[in-house]
């Protein structure tokens, strides 16, 4: 098992240079959100802005459509109704958090895996919807990443006793299916089957809802910049576990919010540009 650090974050980061434009960093789009449930989507938003993508388009129910362009003016608003694009002009797709898992989203879901080849970030709501679904599990593209909290990865994969058997399904699931699976937890791991990552920073503040919304948005940003789906998860996780580090220098780990943690981004990628 290789720790993630500083050093190696360093060596897998791209610095952002100087004579480019929005359209090297990539387009990134994120369907997420319900009625009651669009903090989820405003968090990954926001959080993917943070993380450098140029373009981002936001998938939601038009109905709550005002609360996203109040809060994100900088993201495009795609109506849930308008879903039956044309997919290809993303560079990369995160689903999942917020969406539910009525009807609905696993057609909507079920759409998505049957389209499209480029990049996919499954979490939250997505994986609910293949857990109860199981043979959407085989429409994955190669070297999907899925972002599952230890209940959602026992309702995926069966019940654990303990994060160790987790770790070890993990590994076997993301070689037998080619994916990419980030089991998140107090440190979190990362792993595609052969080799197997485990991050080095973060806090309990992050225990909190909204945390792994945010990540959703960060390592989608990062696959939508072309990143290497295993190097996107792992700069992901590492900079969403360092900003909610940096959090502390203002609040506690009771007090802190997933806003605050987005918020500090900023100095997170200084921090690994130092």
């Amino acid at each position: 098992m290789k720790k993630i650090t500083q050093k190696s974050i360093q060596l897998l980061f791209k610095p952002r240079e100087a004579n480019t434009h929005k359209g090297n960093y990539g387009h990134a789009l994120i369907i997420a959100g319900s009625m009651g449930c669009m903090g989820a989507a405003v968090f990954a938003a926001k959080a993917c802005l943070r993380a450098g993508v140029g373009l981002l388009t936001i998938n939601i129910p038009a109905d709550e459509r005002f609360i996203l362009q109040t809060t994100i003016p900088e993201a495009i608003l795609l109506r849930r109704e308008n879903i039956a694009c044309d997919f290809k002009r993303f560079s990369a797709i995160g689903i999942g958090p917020g969406l539910g898992i009525d009807a609905v989203a696993v057609e909507l879901l079920t759409h998505l895996l049957s389209q499209i080849t480029q990049p996919l970030l499954l979490d939250a709501d997505a994986l609910n919807s293949i857990s109860a679904n199981t043979h959407l599990i085989d429409l994955l593209p190669p070297q999907t990443i899925l972002t599952p909290h230890p209940k959602e990865f026992d309702r995926l994969f069966g019940m654990h006793k303990n994060d160790e058997e987790r770790i070890r399904t993990a590994v076997q699931k993301a070689k037998e299916l080619n994916l990419i699976i980030v089991l998140k937890g107090h440190r979190t791991i990362i792993t595609n089957g052969i080799e197997i990552f485990q991050n080095t920073t973060g806090n309990a503040g992050l225990a909190k809802a909204g945390s792994g919304d945010a990540l959703t948005g960060i390592i989608t940003a990062f696959l939508a910049q072309g990143y290497q789906p295993i190097i996107a998860a792992q700069i992901g996780v590492y900079l969403h576990g360092l900003a909610a580090d940096i959090t502390l220098q203002q609040q506690s780990m009771e007090s802190m919010l997933i806003t605050d943690v987005i918020e500090n981004l900023g100095q997170a990628f200084k921090q690994i540009q130092s």
